[in-house]
């Protein structure tokens, strides 16, 4: 199989999850406590990748016609990495893991558990592709700048 081939949005699969790889130091960083989570390093680690999902984008101006899916695209694997990271990690992250309440604390340990870590993974593709929609309305804004610079 040809990691390299272009599929049609114009990025290799190959691209798609290295720029998503760009995004899991932040969630293994924030997850074991090693930075400040309203700290300048955090904050770093939050807005670089998608900065960098941008400008690669934007530099492949001649592959990628349209920018939003490609970068809704590799939010979409930035959420699963996030997501299966976040599950990776959860027993470390946690000291003593999240419980239901209300209606729902009288359920089994493992079935409050399930749901938890099943709605933490959900939540966790969701964000990933809400932070790759919300670049790729950013890059679609940017594109038609950096594609009339192009001709000059």
């Amino acid at each position: 199989m040809n990691t390299q081939a272009r599929n049609h949005i114009g990025l290799s699969m190959f691209a798609i999850i290295l720029l998503a790889l760009l995004g899991v130091p932040r969630v293994i960083a924030h997850d074991l406590q090693w930075v400040d989570p309203h700290g300048f390093i955090n904050r770093l680690l939050v807005f670089i990748p998608p900065i960098v999902w941008i400008l690669y984008v934007l530099g492949k101006r001649h592959s990628v016609k349209h920018p939003f899916v490609p970068l809704m695209t590799v939010g979409a694997v930035y959420g699963l990495l996030l997501g299966i990271t976040h599950q990776l990690l959860w027993n470390m992250t946690f000291e003593t893991p999240p419980a239901l309440g209300g209606n729902l604390a009288d359920l089994p340990a493992a079935a409050g558990s399930f749901l938890t870590r099943a709605f933490a993974f959900i939540s966790s593709v969701v964000t990933g592709t809400v932070v790759g929609i919300i670049s790729g309305i950013v890059a679609t804004m940017l594109h038609p700048l950096v594609k009339g610079r192009s001709r000059r």
